[in-house]
């Protein structure tokens, strides 16, 4: 099989997989692991079960060096924020929010690394800019999130335009290992953010068997096969083919919440995000630069 379409397939798999990993999220705190309890027992059941793929591999750590190391992590914290904010607002809202993180991307290519920024990227910033303010404001309020779960997919999004920033310049991490750094930064901020959202839980016995097959297969299959896919993938295809296959994550993640949760969007909340997934697309565009080549952005967008 090709290369190619296989890198292909696997992003737009990942994409589908994350527009719906809000329906496991919810259904551990509905079993009584509630808040950033629940996003820390699934990414720690990740780490176990990416563990042997590390164990003796230190020194890939040591050839990417602190600044790359850090990076994956971070990107794993910002990822926690993003999973524990399904429990705290609308499923929709918060991945258009997370994806909002291109005009973070920009601005730290531009203001940051100090790389050249074509003006399609500066328009983006301005459709995503425009997306936001009706999106959250388009009911008359202050065009800010207004949930805590709103709050930490804007926060996260920035952490992870940041991350990958670090990622993509300086880290050499291979899959395996990158996904187990990454489960790691996720846990430490579940954890660390735990006893703030909700008490410790008491799970009775009845319940502990539902807990652990839910968080075992949830930490598996998104947080271990899937980011260790996605990174495999990412160092095959360019970032704009893989931020146009992600988008899907936007799609099913407002369908199977308006069907299961019965969420939906006001007209405004709608209208704005479909500026912000407008600005994804744009920021991911292919641009030209001198001598009439086109080449990709410098940062990929998140797959949720």
């Amino acid at each position: 099989m090709n290369t190619t379409f296989l890198a292909s397939v696997i992003v737009l798999v990942t994409g589908v997989f994350w527009g719906v990993y809000w329906v496991p999220v919810r259904a551990i705190a509905e079993l009584g692991l509630d808040g950033a309890w629940g996003t820390g027992a699934i990414t720690l059941a990740a780490m176990l079960f990416l563990l042997p793929f590390v164990a003796g591999k230190t020194h890939v750590f040591q050839d990417t060096g602190f600044v790359g190391v850090v990076s994956i992590a971070l990107g794993g914290a910002a990822f926690a924020l993003y999973s524990i904010g399904f429990l705290y607002g609308k499923v929709a809202l918060v991945v258009l929010l997370w994806f909002f993180s291109p005009v973070w991307s920009v601005l730290i290519a531009k203001f940051i690394l100090r790389w050249h920024v074509p003006p399609l990227r500066l328009i983006a910033i301005g459709v995503g800019l425009v997306g936001l303010f009706i999106m959250l404001g388009g009911e008359g309020g202050l065009p800010v999130p207004r949930s805590l779960g709103e709050w930490m997919a804007f926060i996260g999004g920035l952490i992870w335009a940041g991350a990958t920033a670090g990622m993509r310049l300086k880290s050499r991490v291979p899959p395996l290992p990158a996904a187990f750094t990454f489960a790691l930064g996720a846990t430490l901020t579940s954890f660390a953010f735990a006893p703030f959202l909700e008490p410790l839980p008491a799970i009775a016995a009845t319940d502990a068997v539902r807990i652990g097959v839910t968080v075992l297969a949830t930490g598996g299959v998104w947080w271990g096969l899937s980011i260790a896919a996605l990174m495999w993938a990412t160092l095959r295809l360019d970032p704009a083919r893989v931020g146009i296959l992600l988008m899907p994550e936007v799609i099913f993640g407002a369908l199977t919440a308006a069907i299961f949760a019965g969420e939906t969007l006001s007209a405004s909340e709608m209208i704005g995000g479909g500026l912000v997934v407008l600005c994804g697309l744009l920021e991911v565009w292919p641009t030209k630069v001198e001598g009439g080549q086109s080449h990709p952005p410098k940062t990929v967008p998140p797959q949720g």
